[in-house]
């Protein structure tokens, strides 16, 4: 018994505060950086007829939660005086002082140094692309301080993986993943734009800046846009794969628009359970665009 309650204070101590700064208590966002990566990755395959390597999705599911983990630890160091005063994040453990600035550092560095290893397993250009990504990682977190429009940002952040994922899969760059770039930066737009709604009101006493309030009520019009674009682009690398079957294809675009359709339909800007609920459910679009890709690549 008494080894059992010194296992539970060890992690509840030590282990756990670390385990949630890198929000690996809430996968939703390693799955919204993951899904990008795996899509640009087998639709490089399929428009040149490659065979598909398990360890290179592997490595970017595992790249994905670490670098995930690490931009959270970087946006928790520098908004920790933020979120102390944020109900939904006053109990985060930098802001909660649980974790100090000093190792929250050291976790940094250390989870980068894991994705470094993992990154350097592909190839020159993969490698050089992955490095830039450092860039926009860093810029991010400040961005809500001086722009409405902090989610774009954010798209360009943490959309950067469709362009990784057709270098492995190429070695090069073109204008296939560059379409699929810019349509993901818009699909980022739009469900950060929901997400953001949670946070509107401590977001405004802060001084903060968002597109759920930039937007405000005209929220839902600003997605219909952000969408449009978003599912014309997934049309655009579908059309430009060489289809096996229009039937199956036709299929899947129209449960993605109905996907997204019903995301604006259904949300209150309102109510943060709903906004966080449909943010949620971009991770069964993100599933459902990456059968649609599979199923052209087998």
């Amino acid at each position: 018994m008494l080894d059992h309650i010194k296992i539970n204070n060890y992690w509840t101590n030590s282990i756990k505060p670390f385990y949630q700064l890198a929000r690996l208590d809430k996968p939703i966002g390693f799955f919204l950086l993951m899904w990008p990566c795996l899509w640009s990755y087998t639709y490089g395959l399929t428009i040149f007829s490659y065979s598909m390597e398990i360890k290179y999705i592997i490595y970017f599911i595992l790249g994905s939660i670490l670098m995930r983990g690490a931009g959270c630890t970087w946006n928790d160091l520098l908004d920790r005086k933020y979120d102390a005063k944020v109900k939904r994040t006053k109990d985060r453990p930098l802001a909660s002082n649980k974790i100090s600035p000093a190792s929250a550092i050291i976790f940094l560095i250390f989870q980068l140094l894991i994705s470094l290893l993992i990154l350097i397993q592909f190839n020159k250009l993969t490698i050089i692309v992955g490095l830039l990504s450092i860039i926009p990682i860093i810029i991010y977190p400040l961005m809500k301080r001086i722009t409405w429009w902090p989610q774009l940002f954010l798209g360009i952040t943490f959309n950067w993986g469709a362009i990784m994922g057709w270098t492995a899969a190429t070695g090069e760059i073109s204008y296939h993943c560059i379409i699929l770039y810019i349509g993901c930066i818009f699909w980022t737009i739009g469900y950060d734009t929901i997400y953001a709604h949670q946070d509107k009101i401590d977001d405004n006493f802060l001084g903060l800046k968002s597109t759920a309030i930039l937007f405000g009520s005209k929220t839902k019009f600003a997605l219909y846009f952000f969408y449009l674009i978003f599912i014309t682009t997934i049309a655009i690398t579908i059309n430009i794969i060489v289809i096996k079957n229009l039937y199956i294809n036709s299929l899947f675009l129209f449960f993605i628009f109905i996907h997204l359709f019903s995301q604006i339909f259904f949300l209150n800007i309102n109510n943060p359970d709903n906004c966080l609920k449909i943010f949620k459910s971009n991770n069964s679009l993100g599933i459902i665009i990456f059968m649609l890709l599979l199923s052209n690549y087998f």
